[in-house]
């Protein structure tokens, strides 16, 4: 298990990282999806858990490892909201599966009137932690380093625009820490997926954006863009030239879950199933590599362990959240 810690703004929080991945049932399963399964994304098209969620549907079908499809369907409104409502609704549907931010923590608690207890969810597989990087626009060449970025960042002040991912998510957590933690004032846009804030940032319509390297992979690696420093406890090693925020001086450290969950009341034996298939792609070359060339980390996590490390990062998320303001303590 590894651990690290970061304050928010004086806040030290614990993130846990790593946890060792739960067995997969030994005794043969008594289920098998008998009809396409719905796999719902809690974001738009071309962010991050959109990508992943393909890529394992590809991985699915290639190997043939399941005898039916799992179809994505994107349900990004509301910061996730709709996502996790129709998940509700599914109580006792065995075919039907999410793919997981952390608005899976934040939403509802931001909006408890939508009556979303993630304990009520079944929890599946956690398939990596994703990472964060603040990332400018390859065009600003008096932007270099994170010093270059807070003297434009402070010159510009509110008009400088900070694009993410819905409203009091994980890029408004890290935006409101940068506009802390070096005194900046700037305006924070939300887009609906990261894909799109990617585009933003490479086509100037934005100034910066905390992305996941796999939403900004594409255009880094044409030259569009450039990541300034990272919100890891070391380097990455697609940017090994990148550092840390911790190396200059701010003990911050952020993950983004990317975790399947079943629907509440999913079978016993239907989240065996599903725990044993997800622990099986999780192990594959494909995954494994998928998990190299995107800079995600972490083990595979499952059952009773994974429950845990939600409400843990609950708990969390929930002290961000007061910080910040936008719920009461």
């Amino acid at each position: 298990m590894i651990q690290t810690k970061h304050q928010l703004f004086g806040l030290g929080l614990a993130l846990g990282l790593g946890v060792a991945a739960a067995g997969a049932p030994q005794a043969a399963l008594a289920f098998e999806p008998k009809k396409p399964v719905e796999f719902i994304v809690m974001a738009g098209k071309g962010g991050g858990a959109d990508k992943a969620v393909r890529f394992m549907q590809n991985i699915l079908a290639k190997n043939k490892m399941a005898p039916v499809p799992f179809t994505p369907i994107n349900k990004p409104g509301g910061s996730g909201a709709e996502a996790l409502v129709y998940l509700k609704g599914k109580t006792g549907d065995n075919h039907t599966i999410m793919f997981t931010l952390n608005s899976f923590y934040t939403t509802p608690l931001r909006q408890p009137a939508l009556g979303i207890d993630i304990e009520t969810f079944t929890p599946i597989v956690r398939m990596a932690e994703d990472t964060f990087c603040l990332w400018v626009n390859s065009d600003r060449k008096d932007i270099n380093n994170v010093d270059d970025f807070v003297k434009a960042a402070k010159a510009k002040g509110n008009d400088w625009i900070m694009a993410g991912t819905g409203k009091a998510s994980e890029d408004n957590l890290l935006t409101d820490f940068l506009n802390s933690a070096y005194g900046l004032n700037m305006k924070y846009v939300p887009y609906k997926g990261g894909g799109k804030v990617a585009k933003e940032l490479a086509g100037n319509n934005a100034d910066s954006t905390v992305n996941n390297p796999s939403e900004q992979l594409g255009f880094y690696e044409a030259g569009k863009t450039k990541p300034l420093a990272c919100f890891t406890p070391e380097r990455l090693a697609l940017f090994k030239d990148t550092p840390t925020f911790k190396e200059l001086g701010k003990d911050y450290v952020y993950f983004m879950q990317r975790t399947v969950v079943g629907a509440p009341g999913m079978s016993k034996d239907a989240a065996a199933y599903y725990q044993k298939l997800f622990q099986t792609v999780f192990d594959s070359k494909e995954w494994q590599g998928y998990m190299k060339k995107k800079a995600l980390l972490g083990k595979a996590l499952s059952g009773d362990a994974l429950m845990k490390y939600w409400i843990k990062q609950r708990a969390v998320h929930k002290e961000m959240l007061i910080k910040m303001g936008a719920i009461k303590g």
